[in-house]
């Protein structure tokens, strides 16, 4: 058996990639996608005719550029999302622009017009996750969208202030950032490495999953971003796990039986107290946890940088239509 059949026994898989061809390989349940890696997919040959199809659609919206080149993305989003169900049985996550991270308003708006393309294209809105950031705003965006059926993926988790909001929030998904919790730690520490039973991204799952488990919250935990397959590992029992193409690969690779780390039933010998959190001290919690408060606006700014990328192909591709 191999680690990657093992683990499943116990976790979701979901691909983080926007290569189709690389989910089919793996066969996960869920896939994930980001501007990123949307901007590297539409790169290759074998989608080029989902580029074409987002630029024709973006052309008959009309408009200026600027209009038409955020049209291209929403629709390349959609488009991707589409192919990429035709390959999982399960959902994809697809972003809300990283820009509109401090506004709830503009979040529910883009969340609305992705599921109508969705719709458009016949696909449920079951099988969509719109991703957003775990900013305050960002989750009272994703409380009124689980109201009105729309579910959400809460990314860009550091902190348990985070966790706990989501959680009260109802939200379906939260993706603690395993790997960038491990990175900043493993910087504190003068860059040495830090054992694996001490690895503070695994701690962070490890804690979150079990004050869910412990006070039957029904929002599930996606583990995200890891650094290797011993994080991934370490994890197993966790309801999720996204995970890159090249460490499912290893996982593929390595014969070998993943044991369970993470239990529901253990999770009652928490001693974790319940939590209620209202703005002032949601954002107190959160500041108070430096790692979190530097790890959320640096990835707010890097996902925001990755859609700059995109947004810049988009043009290209519009002015080719238009021009």
């Amino acid at each position: 058996m191999t680690l990657l059949d093992s683990l499943k026994k116990y976790t979701i898989v979901v691909a983080d990639t926007g290569d189709i061809e690389a989910i089919a390989k793996h066969r996960p349940q869920d896939a994930t996608t980001n501007p990123s890696l949307l901007f590297h997919a539409a790169q290759m040959p074998t989608y080029r005719h989902l580029v074409e199809e987002a630029a024709e659609l973006a052309e008959q919206r009309g408009g200026n550029h600027e209009a038409m080149a955020e049209e291209f993305i929403d629709r390349l989003f959609v488009l991707f999302g589409c192919e990429i169900l035709k390959v999982v049985p399960g959902r994809v996550s697809t972003e809300v622009a990283a820009s509109l991270s401090f506004d709830t308003a503009a979040t529910i708006a883009k969340a609305r017009k992705l599921i109508s393309l969705y719709k458009e294209k016949g696909v449920a809105q079951e099988r969509i996750l719109i991703k957003i950031a775990s900013t305050w705003e960002g989750i009272r965006a994703a409380e009124i969208l689980e109201k009105e059926g729309i579910h959400c993926n809460l990314t860009l988790l550091f902190s348990f202030a985070q966790a706990v909001a989501c959680a009260e929030a109802a939200v379906t998904l939260i993706s603690p950032f395993v790997g960038r919790i491990y990175d900043w730690y493993k910087k504190e520490h003068g860059g040495a490495e830090i054992p694996a039973d001490q690895d503070p991204g695994v701690a962070s799952v490890t804690r979150i999953y079990n004050y869910y488990k412990k006070f039957g919250y029904k929002t599930q935990i996606m583990g995200a971003s890891f650094r290797n397959v011993n994080q991934i590992v370490r994890l197993a029992g966790s309801d999720l796990l996204t995970i890159s193409p090249e460490l499912l690969e290893q996982l593929e690779q390595t014969e070998g039986v993943v044991e369970r780390k993470l239990d529901s039933a253990k999770a009652q010998a928490s001693k974790e107290e319940r939590l209620h959190l209202d703005e002032k001290t949601f954002r107190w919690m959160h500041n108070e946890d430096a790692m979190a408060t530097e790890k959320l606006a640096e990835g707010i700014r890097k996902f925001n940088s990755d859609a700059r990328h995109l947004e810049d192909f988009a043009l290209s591709q519009v002015a080719q239509k238009v021009g």
